[in-house]
């Protein structure tokens, strides 16, 4: 009898456990998109799809790049389009990834792997079915660059 209720103890904080993690999450989509050669040539063209739930938050991209990065910020162009392709925003962004003065890297990271959240300027509307991102320093590859990411995350409240 001792053992049912130890077992069942064990049980409700493991539940408990599983609903508190998934209950604090504000993420609605999350996704990435890795550089096999740690390179991001100018031809590249980084997409997302997004699914429903994404379309009511706040757009964030996020760039993971190792200490080889030769820059100290990130000159990207989204692309946002409807479900019929058209394109709804055209937009340059630059991302600082390296502190101005220090040359320490922004972000989060460990070893010589960084990375980088960034919020774009967009109102995301249902409208919006794929996201592209295209780097856009003037030079043909960008060495250093290990994954780019979208995540859309809830609107905090006012």
């Amino acid at each position: 009898m001792a053992g049912n209720r130890l077992a069942y103890s064990l049980i409700g904080i493991i539940v408990s456990i599983l609903v508190l993690s998934a209950c604090g999450t504000d993420r609605l989509f999350e996704d990435y998109q890795g550089m096999p050669s740690l390179k991001w040539s100018i031809e590249d063209t980084v997409r997302f799809e997004l699914n429903p739930a994404a379309h009511h938050g706040k757009m964030l991209i996020a760039v993971k790049h190792t200490d080889a990065y030769e820059f100290r910020n990130l000159y990207v162009r989204y692309i946002l389009r409807d479900s019929s392709n058209q394109i709804l925003e055209n937009t340059l962004v630059n991302i600082p990834l390296f502190e101005r003065t220090s040359g320490s890297p922004l972000g989060k990271g460990f070893g010589g792997t960084f990375t980088k959240y960034d919020t774009l300027p967009v109102s995301v509307d249902s409208k919006i079915a794929t996201v592209q991102f295209i780097q856009y320093m003037r030079t043909e590859t960008l060495n250093g660059i290990e994954a780019i990411g979208l995540k859309v995350v809830k609107h905090a409240a006012n």
